[in-house]
C-alpha cells in the first residue's frame, strides 16, 4: 500500500489495526499475515491420515531417498569465498530462500538485529570459514533510501559491537549490498514512494531528523530527490528478483567449483544408495 502511494509510514500503525480487524471478523483470512516463528506452538499433535500400509510405503520411499540427502563436506569447500545473506524484509527472505538453498547460502532477516545471537552465529560461521582459508562475503538486500545507503558501514559496525564476545573481526569480510540501485528500478518499472518517512515517523528531509544534514542523507537527496524504494518492491517482479539474487550469489561462486562439488558427492551418494537397498534386503530375508 505504501508503493502504491495510499498510505506512509505514518499510517502503519491505523492499516497494521484495520487488518487484523479483517482478519478477526473473517473478511480476510488469518494466515495471510506470516506466522511469527518466535511464537509459534510446540508439540502440536500432528494425525496421520494414513493407513498402515501406506505409512509403511511412504516410510521405504523415504529411506530410498535418505541418498540424496547424504552431505559428508561442505560445498563451500570446493569454492575460494564463503557467503552469507542479509536482507531487510522477511517476504524478501522468502523470496530469495529457493536461490540460496541452491547454492547452501545461509539467509537471514536483519531486522535491525536485535537477537544478538542470530549475529554472533552468523560471525561464527564467517571465524570458522576464514580460518579455512575463504574470503568471506556477506550481500545484503536493503531498501533504496538514505539509511540504505550507509547499510556496508551499519552491518561492520554491529558485528564490530560484537568482536570480543565471538572472537573474530570484521576487518577483511566484504559486504555488497546488492539489488536496488537506480538502474534496477528503472528496469524493472518499481515504484518510487514519494517521501523519505523513517519508521519512527520523522522524514530525512526534515531539519528536525537529527541525520538530516549528515552528508549521507544531503547526497542522497541531491542525487534521488525526496523519494525512496522499499526493498520489497521487488515482489511485483519476483522471477527478476530471483534472477537478481542468482546473479549477486555467482559474482563470487565458480561454476568449476559447482561441478567439482557435484561431481566429488554423486560416488558418495551412490555408496549411502547402495548401502540402503543392501540393508533393505537383508531385512526382507
Amino acid at each position: 500500500m505504501e508503493g502504491e502511494g495510499a498510505i506512509n509510514k505514518d499510517n502503519i500503525d491505523l492499516v497494521e489495526k484495520l487488518v487484523n480487524e479483517c482478519r478477526k471478523d473473517g473478511v480476510l483470512p488469518l494466515n495471510i499475515c506470516a506466522l511469527d516463528a518466535k511464537r509459534e506452538f510446540s508439540n502440536v499433535e500432528r494425525i496421520d491420515d494414513t493407513t498402515p500400509g501406506e505409512e509403511a510405503e511412504a516410510a521405504y520411499d523415504f529411506c530410498k531417498s535418505t541418498a540424496e540427502r547424504y552431505l559428508p563436506f561442505s560445498f563451500w569447500d570446493f569454492q575460494d569465498c564463503y557467503m552469507q545473506m542479509t536482507v531487510e524484509k522477511i517476504d524478501i527472505k522468502s523470496l530469495f530462500d529457493p536461490v540460496c538453498a541452491e547454492f547452501s547460502v545461509p539467509l537471514a532477516n536483519r531486522g535491525g538485529w536485535s537477537d544478538l545471537n542470530t549475529l554472533g552465529e552468523m560471525m561464527e560461521r564467517f571465524a570458522f570459514w576464514e580460518r579455512k582459508g575463504k574470503r568471506c562475503n556477506l550481500l545484503d538486500f536493503a531498501d533504496h533510501d538514505p539509511a540504505g545507503q550507509l547499510i556496508s558501514d551499519t552491518l561492520r559496525s554491529n558485528m564490530r559491537d560484537l568482536s570480543r564476545a565471538v572472537g573474530w573481526s570484521p576487518d577483511n569480510l566484504h559486504i555488497d549490498r546488492f539489488g536496488l540501485n537506480n538502474d534496477t528500478i528503472k528496469k524493472l518499472g518499481l515504484i518510487w514512494i514519494n517521501n523519505l518517512i523513517t519508521n519512527k515517523g520523522l522524514r530525512f528531509d526534515d531539519r528536525k531528523h537529527p541525520d538530516h544534514s549528515k552528508p549521507y542523507v544531503q547526497e542522497y537527496i541531491a542525487r534521488y530527490g525526496v523519494r525512496k524504494v522499499e526493498a520489497n518492491a521487488l515482489l511485483k517482479r519476483p522471477q527478476a528478483g530471483r534472477d537478481l539474487c542468482r546473479k549477486a550469489i555467482l559474482k563470487y561462486v565458480k561454476p568449476r567449483g559447482i561441478q567439482a562439488f557435484e561431481a566429488a558427492l554423486e560416488p558418495r551418494r551412490r555408496a549411502v544408495d547402495a548401502a540402503i537397498r543392501k540393508l533393505l534386503r537383508r531385512r526382507r530375508s
